[in-house]
C-alpha cells in the first residue's frame, strides 16, 4: 500500500476551531464530504466507531488521536490531518481513559487489511522526538503535506 497516496494539501486544516470532540468530527466530516472522500453517513460512522474503540494515543513526545471509521463510509483512502486552536477531550485506545489532544489524523481505509499498518506508521513517527518537534512547527498545509510524503517511508 502506497500510504503516500493518501495525503494532499487540501486534506489539511492546521488551525480548527472546536470545544468538543464532537466538534472536530462535524467540522472534518463536512470538509470531507466536500472533498468526495467520504458518503453522507460518515460523522455517525466514526462517531460510533470512537465511542466504541477509542484512538487516542498518548506518545512521549505528543497526544494524538487517529479516529477511523469503517470501510463502507470511505469512497477514496486518505489521511486528514487537523490540528485544534486549543485541545479537546478523547479518550485513549485500549483503556478507554480520558485525555486531551490538539493534533487528529482522521484516517480513511477503504480495505482493513491496511489499518494495522497505517497505524504502526503513525506511532513510528510520533515516538520520534525530532519528527514531533518538526511537525508542530510546521504552521501552513502545503509544507505540512511535503514534510509527510518526505517523512513516511515508501
Amino acid at each position: 500500500m502506497d500510504y503516500k497516496s493518501m495525503f494532499s494539501p487540501k486534506l489539511i486544516d492546521l488551525s480548527v476551531e472546536a470545544t468538543t470532540e464532537a466538534d472536530v468530527f462535524q467540522i472534518v466530516a463536512a470538509k470531507l464530504l466536500e472533498a468526495g472522500m467520504v458518503n453522507e453517513d460518515y460523522f455517525d460512522g466514526i462517531t460510533k466507531r470512537e465511542a466504541n474503540f477509542p484512538t487516542g494515543l498518548v506518545t512521549q513526545h505528543l497526544n494524538i488521536a487517529l479516529p477511523h471509521a469503517d470501510p463502507e463510509f470511505v469512497k477514496e483512502a486518505f489521511v486528514f490531518i487537523c490540528r485544534l486552536k486549543s485541545p479537546v477531550k478523547c479518550r485513549q485506545m485500549g483503556d478507554n481513559s480520558e485525555m486531551e489532544v490538539e493534533n487528529l489524523f482522521f484516517l480513511g481505509i477503504k480495505d482493513g487489511k491496511n489499518q494495522v499498518g497505517l497505524l504502526q506508521v503513525f506511532m513510528n513517527l510520533f515516538m520520534d522526538e525530532e519528527f514531533v518537534q518538526q511537525f508542530l512547527a510546521i504552521d501552513c498545509p502545503e509544507m505540512m503535506y511535503q514534510f509527510f510524503i518526505k517523512s513516511i517511508e515508501s
